[in-house]
């Protein structure tokens, strides 16, 4: 374990191997994040990365102090594994593609009752219900590619020979619209746990956590009924959220920023939209404030990522990957900005994750087909 965990101070760990690509930048926001008021520890995944004054990919505990700002404006925002009936052996990625169409849009009246059945009425920002979204978010078609733990694998009732569907989107302008509040009644002071505005941002972050989860649902039932297809969903996933926890005996507040819980069961691992993903067994541990990486992780800056790339692949390029599988991107700017270049390689976060004792992988995911967007997505 002492391999891959690194104690940058006396409240800073950092999961990650010598050869992890971890910039300078976001090394520094963990150190700046340690210094609040009331944070007790931080923990940095070996997906770090820098973002908008604090690093994405890290856990912090706090005891008596609530940090919305570290939980930023996609509240809720996790991942949903499903299990589709379509025979992983005879899909044509082509007609797949075909009949899902564009699923950008609201949703029609047909799903109303569905709506209702899963958030208020006086939620808001229902239009936004049933769409993925802009940023790193997709819904992706995969199948079983390798499987290490088979007994895992048949607990959690996954069939080898289906195919996978993994949704990753949030709150979409909700969590924005809570963190704007926030940022403009304290800035990006924290709130102390028991005031009245403590209570009152996680009354609406509890909101924007269950709006994200009926998100997902819906994208996926949205996904399958295009599809002509039935599934059930296996595992949901928050990973941007704060919750009531204690570690080393301590009671207090975990803040995850693109962190994946550990102590919440199997989790998915995704790499970027050209690389594998991985079902993973957690095996919860204070060393990194019971999370684990929830995703590849970002190399390069969005705004640098054209620039780099232009000359070497084109957009048709682009929409096919390495594995064989599709990704459909109307968005020029967006699909460069994800191509699997601007991402970590999974397998070394992977690898770094389990070398600290931190999970057991149980399967390996290959992308079929992902979808991001038939035009120009916004956030």
């Amino acid at each position: 374990m002492g391999n891959y965990v690194q104690n940058l101070s006396d409240r800073v760990t950092l999961i990650a191997a010598e050869d992890t690509w971890i910039e300078g930048d976001a090394i520094q926001q963990l150190h700046n994040t340690a210094k609040l008021p009331g944070m007790s520890l931080v923990a940095g995944m070996p997906d770090l990365h820098p973002g908008r004054g604090y690093p994405v990919g890290a856990a912090f505990f706090a005891a008596e102090h609530l940090y919305p700002a570290l939980i930023g404006g996609d509240i809720g925002c996790g991942m949903a594994l499903w299990q589709t009936d379509i025979d992983a052996s005879k899909a044509s990625i082509g007609k797949l593609e075909k009949k899902l169409g564009n699923i950008d849009g609201p949703l029609d009246d047909s799903w109303q009752a569905a709506v209702a059945a899963l958030v208020p009425a006086d939620m808001g920002f229902q239009q936004a219900l049933g769409t993925i979204g802009g940023g790193n978010h997709f819904a992706e078609l995969q199948r079983v590619d390798e499987v290490y733990d088979p007994a895992a694998l048949a607990q959690l009732k996954l069939q080898k020979g289906v195919l996978q569907l993994l949704v990753h989107s949030g709150s979409r302008g909700l969590g924005q619209h809570i963190l704007r509040q926030h940022i403009d009644q304290h800035g990006h002071s924290g709130l102390v746990a028991d005031s009245a505005a403590a209570r009152g941002y996680l009354q609406a972050h509890d909101r924007a956590v269950l709006f994200a989860e009926a998100n997902r649902q819906l994208i996926a039932r949205r996904i399958l009924a295009r599809l002509h297809a039935e599934g059930e969903q296996l595992l949901d996933i928050t990973h941007n959220m704060v919750c009531r926890a204690q570690v080393s005996q301590q009671d207090g507040w975990m803040h995850r920023k693109g962190a994946t819980p550990a102590d919440r069961g199997a989790v998915v691992i995704p790499g970027s939209r050209g690389d594998y993903s991985y079902l993973v067994q957690p095996l919860p541990s204070a060393v990194s404030l019971y999370s684990l990486a929830h995703g590849a992780g970002r190399k390069w800056m969005r705004s640098e990522c054209k620039d780099r790339l232009l000359k070497r692949y084109s957009y048709a390029q682009l929409s096919r990957t390495r594995l064989g599988s599709h990704v459909i991107c109307a968005d020029r700017e967006l699909i460069y900005e994800e191509a699997p270049e601007a991402y970590k390689p999974i397998d070394n976060i992977v690898a770094v994750l389990a070398g600290a004792g931190l999970l057991q992988v149980v399967a390996r995911l290959k992308p079929v087909l992902t979808y991001k967007t038939r035009g120009e997505c916004c956030d």
